[in-house]
């Protein structure tokens, strides 16, 4: 009985990990795309320069839904 606790605890705090962590990215990867978008349109001089900031910032900001999977699979493969 205990054993299934733990295992129902696990498999609910992987569906809240992969949740939580996958809108916060998913936000501010959209707001840097939309902003980067704003500044291409108004200065089309500088897009090379936006468009790099832009990729690096969302390459920085999916590491966090990265780190989620990784914990959500240790919950639900590891744990006990």
């Amino acid at each position: 009985m205990e054993q299934a606790i733990i295992r129902a605890a696990c498999a609910l705090g992987a569906g809240l990990c992969m949740g939580i962590g996958a809108i916060g990215p998913a936000i501010g990867e959209g707001n840097a795309v939309g902003k980067a978008l704003e500044g291409m349109a108004r200065q089309p001089e500088s897009i090379s320069q936006l468009r790099l900031n832009m990729l690096i910032g969302c390459g920085v900001a999916e590491t966090t839904g990265i780190y989620s999977l990784v914990i959500a699979i240790l919950l639900l493969f590891v744990v006990k």
